[in-house]
């Protein structure tokens, strides 16, 4: 006989919220809890997400509410009604998940439950070594993940799902299939139809291996984490909070490696899913690369940076990469700095121009660099790339796209605001009628 007694410590009073799909799995277990109800005072909340993707998904609906209302058990429900990302899988998980823990902060509970079972394991730990992963992605699904304030508990991770089918049938518990689990359009549900059997063939308890398996990775993980912990605070500048390249490189290549793993889980969290062992290398691959600037493009629009000792990674929120403004006396600028035209000033600094309007063709201009833009150097013969200007100011590749270059209406460029001044710029103490200041 199943029972969460032997697998799970409850305390008294504690507040419970369960996903529940209305599958066998589920449905187990939120009739297992109901059971333990009243021995340890439990409060339950039902969590349901219509998915709206069968018909059969209004069906379910009505029927854990009608159940839930029977056995005197609080339920939240919530519908999907839009998808936009490409990975179905991946984003219905990230809602689901999003919504439980909301109605966990706001029942105070203890404990997020899930009718994962031996099988998922089985089919999460397969998946993940054929993709790629660290040691704590090839462990799979986890008994307990503590969380903020709370832990996800897994209790049915003991059994497999044909165990859980058969408690549904001997305590008369009605489930609903979903169809879809059964079509071998979907990864998973391949290795639930041909990997799975014959493992069982082999071993009838194979899952508790791949249990112990999964505990003995996860503990091994534990101990790699302090050691990586431990490196990060040697490798990161504190002012920039990016990693120093020199030094990131004098320590053991597993541990740079549990690094990179450690900083793509910060960023992709939920989807960490779209990374595996192939995103690492190519991580690796930049941080070791000779050149002194470097961008690779990393999956939902990350991108790893390599700008000369620094590496980091950096978000693409949809900023602004061009601009153009017609400059008169005062300008704010997508870099969050400002041009402004000042009376008078004892700097000389190149965030000062000094610019004579009988030399130049008004108006003056501001805008991103163009390929191929060159610059009369103030002081040398010839043109010289813009590009080569920053390549050799060491200004962060990222920044390149968005730094202000002013121009006149010629398109002659007059000044890289903080960078170089051009021929145009008059000397101090020499008669000028406009002077622009960088900050």
């Amino acid at each position: 006989m199943i029972s969460l007694d032997d697998k799970f410590n409850f305390n008294i009073g504690d507040t419970i919220v369960i996903g529940c799909s209305t599958g066998p799995d589920s449905m187990a277990l939120l009739d297992m809890l109901i059971k333990a109800r009243e021995k340890y005072k439990l409060k339950i909340i039902c969590a349901h997400v219509n998915h709206k993707l069968r018909k059969q998904s209004e069906e379910e609906e009505a029927f854990i509410k009608e159940y839930c209302k029977s056995k005197n058990v609080l339920i939240e429900l919530m519908a999907i009604d839009k998808y936009g990302d490409d990975n179905f899988h991946n984003e219905a998980r990230n809602i689901r998940y999003n919504f439980f823990e909301k109605l966990v902060r706001k029942y105070n509970a203890n404990y997020l439950m899930t009718a994962h079972h031996g099988d998922d394991l089985i089919e999460t730990v397969l998946m993940r070594i054929i993709r790629g992963s660290n040691l704590n992605g090839y462990s799979g699904i986890h008994k307990v993940t503590p969380m903020e304030g709370y832990k996800i508990v897994r209790p049915l991770i003991y059994y497999t799902k044909k165990e859980l089918e058969e408690y549904d049938k001997e305590n008369n518990v009605k489930y609903f299939i979903d169809e879809s689990n059964l079509k071998d359009k979907y990864t998973r549900n391949r290795y639930r139809k041909y990997i799975l059997p014959f493992l069982k063939e082999e071993d009838a308890n194979v899952h508790k291996k791949f249990l112990k398996f999964s505990e003995n990775l996860e503990e091994a993980a534990k101990f790699i984490d302090k050691e990586r912990d431990k490196a990060i605070t040697s490798i990161i500048n504190k002012k920039t909070n990016r990693i120093l390249i020199d030094e990131f490189l004098k320590i053991d290549k597993y541990i740079q490696k549990e690094i990179l793993y450690y900083i793509m889980e910060d960023f992709y969290q939920d989807d960490l899913i779209l990374v595996n062992d192939k995103h690492i290398d190519l991580l690796m691959y930049l941080i070791n690369s000779k050149k002194s600037n470097l961008v690779v493009n990393l999956p939902n629009e990350i991108l790893a940076i390599k700008s000369y000792n620094e590496f980091y990674l950096k978000r693409e929120m949809g900023e602004i990469t061009s601009y153009e403004i017609e400059f008169n006396k005062y300008a704010e600028l997508p870099n969050n700095h400002i041009i402004e035209m000042i009376k008078e000033t004892e700097d000389n600094s190149n965030n000062i121009c000094r610019l004579s309007s009988k030399d130049i063709m008004l108006p003056i201009t501001i805008r991103t660099r163009k390929f191929g833009d060159k610059i009369s150097v103030k002081g040398l013969n010839g043109k010289k790339k813009v590009k080569d200007i920053f390549i050799e100011s060491k200004i962060d590749i990222d920044k390149r796209d968005t730094w202000p270059i002013v121009v006149d209406a010629l398109g002659n460029i007059l000044w890289i605001p903080g960078i170089k001044k051009s021929k145009f710029d008059i000397p101090k103490g020499e008669n000028c009628d406009i002077i622009l200041k960088y900050r």
